[in-house]
């Protein structure tokens, strides 16, 4: 059973520790698979794989390099921020990032928003996350596995800045469309869920 968690707003460094400990309870089986829901501040955080080109020097927030897979992507307020914990050794063989986006997949689908997994071919440009059928992302994925325990997960673009996106390199795909559920019920002329009602249709989805 995946435990829901929820925080609020959370500042990154604050959230960062709090996910050191949550694996470390987790490896001594303190705790079980949990799921920590949460917004941040605004800050750009990308993994060390990011070119320097792809991070202008001005991007307007604060820049925080992690230790997750993934790229450069955004974080802040009306963006859900969904951390994972999971002992992936307790549960056999899973692919846990395809599971975490047919689960959004899922979620969006149960609130009215069609969406989509995009897989490419070994050797093309990585397109993990969730996708409109418009191949406008929706969701960013990037995650980490050390010692059989997750760490790290989504960000889903429920009402945030989308500007924000405009200033550097999102996942490090130059030609990207951001988008979010704003956007695409105005585009739609389809009503908007509420944050918690987003919130409820991904905890529910994430159900290991």
């Amino acid at each position: 059973m995946l435990e829901r968690v929820d925080l609020g707003e959370v500042g990154y460094d604050e959230a960062s520790a709090g996910m050191a400990r949550w694996v470390e309870e987790r490896r001594a089986g303190i705790a079980g698979d949990r799921l920590f829901l949460l917004s941040h501040p605004p800050v750009v955080t990308y993994g060390p794989r990011t070119s320097a080109a792809d991070l202008p020097a001005d991007l307007g927030v604060r820049t925080v390099e992690v230790d997750r897979g993934g790229y450069a992507t955004y974080h802040g307020p009306g963006q859900l921020v969904g951390y994972l914990v999971v002992n992936v050794r307790e549960r056999g063989p899973v692919d846990i990032v395809r599971w975490l986006e047919n689960g959004l997949v899922a979620a969006l689908g149960r609130l009215g928003f069609p969406a989509l997994r995009r897989d490419t071919p070994p050797g093309a440009p990585s397109l993990v996350g969730v996708w409109t059928p418009e191949h406008h992302k929706i969701a960013s994925i990037g995650m980490r596995i050390r010692q059989g325990v997750t760490s790290h997960g989504f960000a889903l673009n429920v009402d945030p800045d989308m500007t924000a996106f405009d200033r550097f390199t999102v996942c490090g795909l130059h030609d990207v469309t951001m988008t979010s559920l704003r956007r695409v019920a105005d585009e739609r002329g389809i009503p908007m869920p509420s944050e918690a009602d987003v919130r409820d249709a991904v905890a529910d989805a994430l159900v290991l």
